[in-house]
């Protein structure tokens, strides 16, 4: 079978025209020990700021969960209530990846294989079904790689780059038979990408093994947002210092170099004695608007005014996360775009 870069298709940038957000409703209790009663109401916020811009689709199967999400958004206009059973809510990875491509070839994406992040979390399995519900429900055609990858493992400016990390797409519990040269070739193939830039591992408390959506974004063609850490003591210092370093002597996939603007960390967020990955790296990119994490934190406003720089075409929403971030993720973890 010819491949989509084959086929000229790509993996649009975030920041590009979208016709949807796809969502999967919270309703596992697991992933919030002791503190899932105010996360549906998360969501919910979430969902009323999309709809306003672009949208938004929700699977919610099971009657339990479909009437928790019928009562909260599914009278919004711009909503629709998908009745799909999940395993969890992490859309950004086990939800379809969508390709735009060439005029005239028919509508695309890919069904990455899915394994709650290395097998971490079991069962997954409905998870693992949920881009063949996407592609029968919006006539694409799937393309399936047989190999582990999720969608907040790599991050692209839609024209031939990709960021990534060596501590996710070569760890053994992903694709322990594929090299690093053979994990590219993939990228390469199915993203129609020219250039890898690795960078190195991933902040305290993250169970992604690295996820490059809590370290480094395009938010231009050659721009990338960064975390820092400005605290030398802070374990997290070290690791995101590496991989500024490593940004800072990378080049796009036309050999220009990249510029770099960084975002500072939260002060560390506990709960109980579980230190939570929290990240202003987590926003999402809609139509006319960016919503970002927010952590009762005084960094929380130098965040936000540096992203309203970013987008400046685009409202910048903060959305407070503190609950949220509890089930290790935030709101890009949450959302998968369908390009326009």
């Amino acid at each position: 079978m010819q491949t989509p870069a084959a086929l000229g298709y790509r993996f649009p940038a975030e920041w590009e025209p979208h016709a949807a957000t796809w969502l999967s409703w919270p309703h596992n209790p697991d992933t919030w020990p002791g503190k899932f009663e105010p996360i549906p109401a998360v969501w919910e916020e979430l969902v009323r700021t999309l709809a306003e811009f672009e949208p938004v689709h929700i699977l919610a199967g099971g009657e339990s969960v479909m009437a928790d999400a019928q009562r909260r958004v599914g009278q919004l206009a711009n909503v629709t209530l998908h009745d799909v059973p999940t395993n969890d809510c992490w859309a950004r990875d086990h939800g379809a990846m969508f390709l735009t491509g060439p005029l005239g070839t028919e509508p695309a994406l890919i069904d990455w294989g899915y394994n709650a992040w290395g097998g971490k979390y079991p069962p997954f399995d409905l998870d693992d079904q949920v881009p063949r519900y996407v592609a029968e429900f919006t006539q694409r055609r799937r393309f399936d790689p047989g190999i582990i990858l999720e969608g907040g493992a790599i991050d692209v400016n839609g024209l031939g780059a990709v960021l990534t990390t060596e501590q996710c797409l070569l760890n053994v519990n992903r694709n322990p038979q594929l090299t690093r040269p053979e994990v590219e070739r993939y990228l390469r193939e199915y993203l129609n990408v020219k250039k890898v830039l690795w960078l190195g591992g991933g902040i305290v408390g993250d169970d992604t093994d690295g996820h490059i959506d809590e370290l480094a974004r395009f938010v231009g063609p050659r721009t990338v947002v960064a975390a820092v850490e400005d605290d030398p003591t802070d374990a997290n210092f070290a690791p995101l210092a590496e991989n500024l370093e490593r940004l800072r002597s990378f080049t796009d996939q036309d050999d220009q170099p990249l510029e770099i603007v960084t975002l500072p960390m939260p002060m560390p967020k506990f709960f109980g004695e579980h230190r939570l990955p929290a990240c202003y790296l987590n926003f999402y990119v809609a139509n006319g608007v960016v919503i970002a994490p927010t952590f009762d934190d005084p960094a929380d406003s130098v965040a936000l005014a540096t992203l309203g720089t970013l987008f400046p075409t685009r409202q910048v929403r903060g959305i407070r996360a503190l609950d949220l971030i509890w089930g290790l993720g935030a709101f890009h973890c949450i959302t998968q775009q369908e390009p326009a």
